[in-house]
């Protein structure tokens, strides 16, 4: 084997057990394969969403009222990503909301409590994607699985944004450090069009509006770390779950809409 084709292998083994719950053997972590795992973000999410369509377009085959389907699906993609992500949206917005020096809202980043502002942070981004499958279940089977693929994927595109050259750690350990400034814009802006083709045909009739939905969302999670590189001085793991939190629940939005 190539070192090249090494390379991918380990880098698409650490996006699967970073994005996912994928039993994989865990890969040899490198900046080389980290580079590999954040600029193929996007099909992570894609694999959750149509997990997530899968079980939904299921439940409506058997009648289920929307709302509870939109429960089920949502909640599988939590389980799917061991809720790595609202846990870093929750310690996110804890740290902005203590209004504390750089220093001090990252010690409470990394503390395991979950204050009222990451509690609330939560519920909105569980309630946001639950509203949003519950109103597309009418659509045709294949509109509610680009639906999910795009919403999904989209919240991982803005991560491979949030690593793009330029981007720094906020500290100088953990994830961000080893993922901070790895992705070429080139595969960042190709990983997004990828997305919004995918969003071509979830909105029937309209087809401009899931292209136009991925890129709020993509732009939604890269304004979360603009703001969080100002405020901190670089991006975290747990920015990295803020932001694809955001840009998901945006992106469904939007989709739904």
């Amino acid at each position: 084997m190539t070192p090249a084709a090494g390379t991918l292998r380990e880098g698409l083994r650490l996006g699967a057990t970073t994005f996912t719950v994928l039993p994989v053997r865990p890969a040899a972590v490198s900046r080389d394969a980290a580079r590999v795992a954040m600029a193929t973000a996007a099909l992570y999410g894609a694999l959750v969403g149509a997990g997530a369509a899968a079980l939904a377009l299921a439940l409506r085959a058997t009648g289920a009222p929307d709302l509870l389907t939109a429960v089920a699906a949502v909640g599988l993609t939590a389980l799917g990503t061991r809720g790595l992500h609202l846990d870093g949206l929750a310690d996110t917005v804890d740290a902005l909301g203590a209004y504390r020096d750089r220093a001090r809202a990252l010690a409470i980043m990394k503390s395991p409590e979950v204050g009222p502002f990451g509690m609330t942070a939560i519920v909105f981004a569980l309630l946001v994607p639950v509203a949003a499958v519950a109103s597309v279940l009418g659509r045709p089977w294949w509109a509610v699985l680009c639906t999910l693929v795009a919403g999904y994927a989209a919240g991982r595109a803005a991560v491979t944004w949030s690593c793009r050259t330029g981007v720094p750690a906020a500290r100088p350990e953990g994830l961000g450090a080893l993922v901070a400034g790895l992705v070429p814009v080139p595969a960042a802006a190709a990983a997004t069009v990828a997305v919004a083709a995918v969003g071509l045909a979830a909105v029937p009739h309209r087809v401009w509006q899931g292209p136009v939905a991925v890129l709020a969302g993509v732009a939604a999670g890269t304004l979360v770390t603009w703001h969080v590189t100002r405020r901190f001085g670089g991006v975290t793991g747990d920015t990295l779950g803020a932001c694809v939190e955001v840009a998901t629940a945006v992106t469904l939005a939007g989709l739904a809409w």
